[in-house]
C-alpha cells in the first residue's frame, strides 16, 4: 500500500476519478487545494506570500509521523507546489510525480520556466482571462472560456469544462511580482535534488506541448522515470483517468 498526496489546482480531477481508482487499489490518498484554489475558502486577495499559498500542503507534510513518506503528485501549476515541498520536506517524500506540470530545479528557476512558456505560446495578461467588476467575484471572459476549451480541455468531457469554468479563480496578486516570486520558489540540489522524480507527459496537451514537456524534463532532470500518455489533453486526469492511474501507481 502506498500513500498518495495529490496537490490540486483549481480544475483538477473534479469528479475524483483518479483518487477513487487509487483508493480502490488499496492506496491511501489525500487531495488538497492550495489557498484560494478550488474549494479552499480563502480569497485570492487574502493570500500574500508563497508560504501562505502552500500552507495546506506544508501543514499536511509537517503532520506526518516521523517515519512516514508519501508519493507527492502535482499537475500543471501544482508541480511548483511539489517542487517547493521537496525543498522543505525532502525526507517526507518518497517520489515526486509531475503530470504535465511546472517544475523548478537548481538549474531552472520559475522566471526562466515562465519565459520559455511565453516564448512558445505568447504572453497573455491575466486581465484578458477574467471579467473584473468591482467587488463582484471575477468570472471568465469569453477569451478565458475559449482558452480553457481549446488549450486545456479539448479532449475532456464537456461537463468537466463546464464545472471548471465555475471553479476557476485568478492567481493571487503576490505572484505578479516575478522577481520576488522566483526568489521565494528557488530550490537547491542538497534538498529538492535529493527526491526521486517521475514525469508523466500528456501527448496531446495544447498548453504544455509534448515538445515543451520534454524540454522541461531535459532542463530539470534527472528523472527516475518518464512516462507518456499519448492521447490525453492538459487535463490528463479527466481525458484519460484510467491510464493516468496506471502510470501513477
Amino acid at each position: 500500500m502506498k500513500s498518495f498526496l495529490q496537490q490540486k489546482t483549481f480544475e483538477d480531477d473534479e469528479k475524483g476519478e483518479v483518487a477513487d481508482e487509487l483508493k480502490s487499489e488499496g492506496h491511501n490518498v489525500t487531495t488538497l487545494d492550495m489557498a484560494a484554489c478550488g474549494v479552499n475558502p480563502k480569497q485570492t486577495e487574502e493570500v500574500d506570500s508563497v508560504s501562505e499559498y502552500h500552507e495546506p500542503l506544508i501543514t499536511f507534510l509537517a503532520s506526518l509521523p516521523p517515519q512516514e513518506k508519501v508519493i507527492l503528485v502535482g499537475h500543471s501549476l501544482g508541480g511548483l507546489s511539489v517542487s517547493i515541498a521537496m525543498e522543505k520536506y525532502p525526507h517526507k517524500i518518497s517520489v515526486a510525480v509531475f503530470i504535465t506540470a511546472t517544475v523548478v530545479s537548481q538549474n531552472l528557476t520559475y522566471l526562466h520556466f515562465l519565459q520559455e512558456v511565453q516564448r512558445r505560446i505568447g504572453h497573455v495578461l491575466e486581465e484578458e482571462y477574467f471579467i473584473l467588476d468591482g467587488k463582484k467575484p471575477p468570472i471568465l471572459s469569453p477569451f478565458g472560456v475559449e482558452f480553457l476549451r481549446s488549450r486545456l480541455y479539448q479532449l475532456s468531457p464537456t461537463q468537466d469544462l463546464t464545472l471548471a469554468i465555475s471553479l476557476v479563480r485568478p492567481l493571487p496578486p503576490f505572484m505578479s511580482d516575478l522577481k520576488l516570486f522566483t526568489k521565494q520558489t528557488a530550490v537547491t540540489r542538497n534538498r529538492n535534488g535529493r527526491v526521486s522524480k517521475v514525469f508523466i507527459i500528456s501527448g496531446k496537451d495544447n498548453l504544455f506541448t509534448e515538445d515543451f514537456q520534454r524540454w522541461l524534463i531535459q532542463n530539470t532532470g534527472p528523472f527516475a522515470d518518464v512516462k507518456l500518455i499519448k492521447n490525453s489533453d492538459h487535463m490528463a486526469m479527466l481525458s484519460k483517468p484510467k491510464e493516468l492511474t496506471k502510470k501513477s501507481g
